[in-house]
């Protein structure tokens, strides 16, 4: 699907790292009242939320949901144009739990 573009076109390949940890503006899976989705996870004076990069898209706000982290991506693969990403990085160099 088109939610998560321009950064992730639909169908480009995605290596996902199992975990239930993640930080700000990491890209992750997760499972939100027994759904799935791939999102932005974003925590800040808002709260905790998922976000498409699509505007199309509605922000999931997180706060009194059932929910939990499946996997964080690592890596996009885009007709062989690989970008990774660290997901266990923030300005303090460390991963937060969610929850």
């Amino acid at each position: 699907g088109d939610s998560m573009e321009p950064e992730f076109p639909d169908q480009c390949v995605v290596i996902i790292h199992p975990t239930d940890r993640a930080y700000s503006g990491a890209y992750l899976f997760a499972e939100v009242e027994g759904v799935r989705w791939f999102r932005q996870y974003v925590r800040d004076d808002e709260g905790e939320r998922l976000i498409a990069l699509n505007t199309l898209y509605p922000e999931i706000y997180l706060d009194d949901l059932t929910w939990k982290i499946l996997g964080v991506v690592v890596q996009r693969n885009i007709r062989r144009k690989v970008k990774h990403y660290h997901p266990s990085s923030t300005g303090e160099g460390l991963a937060v739990p969610l929850n």
